[in-house]
């Protein structure tokens, strides 16, 4: 073992953290500890998978994916970190399920859990209900293992609800402290996380939820901008400030883009539908409302189209510190020229920065293998320096 990942290691044994059999729903109901240790474990596999070293420490079990919504960066990273760590894969589709037929959340959730080790769920569609059924799987899990029905009590990993979407905050945070050298070194630089126009709406509010209640931990300036009626969560408004305000960063909305982009070291514009809408939203869904949801939806394109000068040009990038902030996208982005004819950012910046939102990406799977790892194993730090000590080369 050499001098860096040695540091790892060392990271790992001196700090305080307890993830260990515990859901990971939420980044702010972790401690700064704990989401370091996540980072920590997350460089380590990436050091070991580049170098050819096997990181599989599961000679079976199972990782069930339960994409209640379309995806494919996080579902692709699920089963790559499932794959990493020795876990095979198996989707529950709810259309071929006994889900479809009725079957409860209590009984499905013992049912898929007899040799699982770790369930992830994607369940952004209906706001007020995608986190709150991650934690009825929860209490359905506790249940069947105080019974004696289960072996082992699964852990939940959140790939995205109505309130946080965890992985992808959590990959942004990583690949930021790549960028800028260190968590330490995050303090004081400047993040504006901003709506941007979509010819689409409906788009979820747990990105740039994700963002605000996680960068906030960080002592970071997070500017948060958007068109007046695209409000997010309360709550989670409340979170980020109160966040900022114990980490000795700062935290304030605004109504302009070009103000949240000035002197900004990193910009994140991205779409989002308004929290009045997602709750409409989720009342039609829920009632099976067909007329109603398309009448939403010609109300909110509309509504959009009002706010087409809010995309990521050139001009605006100029306002940036330097005019060389670092651009991140959760991806896709809606490139106009490319993808549509208007949208969030222009052809000519995306294409500047797409290796780099690549790179981004591609953190995200080794954020969920280290997620897994510490929910199963108690010392994750002797896990992965057995790995590394029995060097089992991964390609021979």
């Amino acid at each position: 073992m050499d001098k860096t990942f040695n540091a790892f290691l060392q990271k790992l044994d001196t700090t305080i953290s307890n993830l260990y059999q515990k859901d990971f729903l939420l980044t702010w109901e972790k401690t700064y500890g704990e989401l370091e240790t996540i980072l920590t474990i997350a460089e380590a596999f990436k050091y070991l998978r580049d170098h050819n070293i096997s990181t599989r420490c599961f000679d079976s079990g199972l990782a069930i994916s339960q994409f209640r919504d379309n995806s494919t960066r996080t579902r692709f990273s699920f089963a790559s970190a499932a794959n990493l760590l020795g876990l095979a894969v198996q989707d529950l589709d709810e259309g071929k399920s006994q889900i479809s037929h009725g079957e409860t959340v209590r009984e499905t959730s013992a049912m898929i859990s007899f040799l699982s080790d770790i369930i992830g769920i994607r369940d952004d569609m209906f706001l007020g209900a995608g986190n709150t059924y991650m934690r009825e799987v929860g209490v359905a899990l506790d249940e069947a293992f105080a019974d004696g029905v289960l072996p082992q009590r699964p852990g939940i990993i959140n790939l995205q609800c109505d309130i946080d979407h965890p992985t992808q905050s959590m990959a942004d945070l990583l690949h930021l402290k790549t960028q800028f050298r260190s968590l330490e070194d995050l303090k004081g630089k400047k993040i504006a996380m901003t709506w941007a126009y979509s010819p689409s709406y409906g788009k979820p509010l747990s990105v740039p939820q994700g963002i605000i209640g996680l960068m906030t931990r960080f002592g970071m300036q997070v500017d948060l901008a958007y068109p007046e009626g695209y409000e997010l969560i309360p709550e989670v408004i409340e979170q980020a400030g109160k966040q900022a305000g114990e980490s000795g960063g700062s935290f304030r909305v605004v109504n302009s883009m070009e103000e949240a982009f000035r002197n900004a070291d990193i910009i994140y514009p991205k779409s989002w539908a308004p929290f009045q809408v997602m709750q409409r939203r989720t009342d039609l869904l829920r009632n099976n409302d067909h007329d109603g949801l398309k009448g939403l939806e010609q109300e909110c394109l509309a509504n959009n189209a009002r706010f087409k000068n809010w995309e990521c040009t050139e001009e605006k990038m100029k306002l940036t510190r330097e005019g060389k902030a670092l651009y991140l996208h959760c991806l896709p982005a809606d490139i106009s020229g490319i993808s549509c004819g208007e949208g969030e950012v222009t052809a000519s910046v995306f294409e500047r920065y797409r290796i780099p939102l690549y790179k981004q990406a591609g953190f995200k799977p080794y954020i969920i293998a280290a997620m897994m790892l510490a929910n199963r194993f108690e010392k994750s730090a002797d896990v992965l320096k057995k790995l590394a000590t029995d060097h089992v080369k991964r390609m021979i």
